[in-house]
């Protein structure tokens, strides 16, 4: 621990001139006191990269400059929402729905016949022709689009798709959509 004390007091040492860099790199002495916190921290947390014999008070103005700029960076994608309004007019679909309907989708998947599950996934997951699917599976063309469209409307049974409803929001979320929308 006595070998660190003079790396940290040099840490220390650096403080008014990280303090007094910061202020003049943001015009605000409240902003500046926590750049200077944070360089401090990830200075502290980084220690093990110091080079001894190097300058401390350089390397944190580096950390410093860095955090200061990560900050404007981040700063400039961030919109000025104080009281919520844009914020209160954002929807976004629920995530859980998705997963749901990708495990329906399995179930569904595993109770086709061999035959046809291979044939949709050959030409619907994978991207590959009928041509190909057909020689993959060793039968003719016509036996693959058979498969496939058996296979689809197999599919929107045991899923219980319905034209209008199954592209988008279910009902529910439409209705909480229109619902938000309209206040």
């Amino acid at each position: 621990m006595a070998s660190e004390d003079p790396v940290r007091q040099a840490m220390l040492d650096a403080i008014p001139h990280l303090r007094a860099f910061a202020i003049s790199l943001t015009g605000n002495v409240i902003y500046a006191d926590d750049l200077v916190q944070a360089a401090l921290l990830r200075g502290l947390e980084n220690l093990d990269k110091f080079q001894p014999g190097t300058s401390m008070q350089a390397w944190l103005f580096t950390i410093l400059r860095n955090q200061f700029y990560t900050d404007m960076r981040r700063s400039r994608r961030e919109v000025d929402d104080p009281e919520g309004a844009l914020a209160g007019k954002l929807a976004i679909m629920p995530e859980q729905g998705a997963r749901l309907d990708f495990t329906d989708m399995q179930v569904a998947l595993a109770k086709l016949s061999v035959e046809q599950r291979e044939a949709l996934l050959l030409v619907g997951a994978e991207g590959v022709s009928y041509e190909e699917a057909a020689q993959i599976c060793g039968t003719n063309l016509g036996t693959i689009k058979s498969r496939i469209n058996r296979a689809r409307t197999r599919l929107a049974e045991l899923l219980s798709l319905d034209a209008e409803e199954d592209l988008g929001p279910d009902r529910l979320v439409k209705a909480a959509l229109f619902v938000h929308s309209a206040s």
